[in-house]
């Protein structure tokens, strides 16, 4: 399967375009080039993004924080956030407050890299581009 890269304002746009969760991003760029439906067998991979706070992780970003001394991760993985201790959580706050165990902004906790990227950046900001 090809890979193509888009900024985050490209991005921003294809996923205001996907009416629920089950409409790929593949879906909705063969919709915009009058492409027809896809053959389901034809697309390699479905995309597994996680979606919190409208806003869309992809499959494969990754979480840090390091607290106390200790480096924290986890990773979006098959559309869920996953921790490095394999646990699913269901929020950053969530993942946030087992590590803490305090009650704890999960959003201003966790910086997280998107695939392909080489820049760490905190979660709430992109939230906040998102808005």
């Amino acid at each position: 399967m090809a890979m193509i890269e888009i900024d985050f304002d490209v991005f921003k746009a294809l996923t205001a375009k996907r009416a629920m969760e089950a409409i790929t991003y593949n879906d909705v760029l063969r919709e915009l080039l009058q492409l027809g439906a896809a053959n389901r067998g034809s697309v390699a991979r479905q995309s597994c993004d996680c979606v919190l706070d409208g806003v869309s992780f992809a499959e494969g970003t990754q979480f840090r924080k390091t607290y106390k001394g200790q480096t924290y991760t986890a990773e979006i993985k098959n559309g869920r956030w996953m921790g490095a201790d394999g646990k699913p959580r269901k929020s950053p706050s969530d993942a946030a407050v087992s590590i803490t165990k305090n009650n704890v902004n999960g959003w201003r906790f966790w910086e997280c890299k998107r695939p392909g990227g080489v820049e760490w950046q905190l979660m709430d900001d992109l939230r906040r581009q998102a808005a």
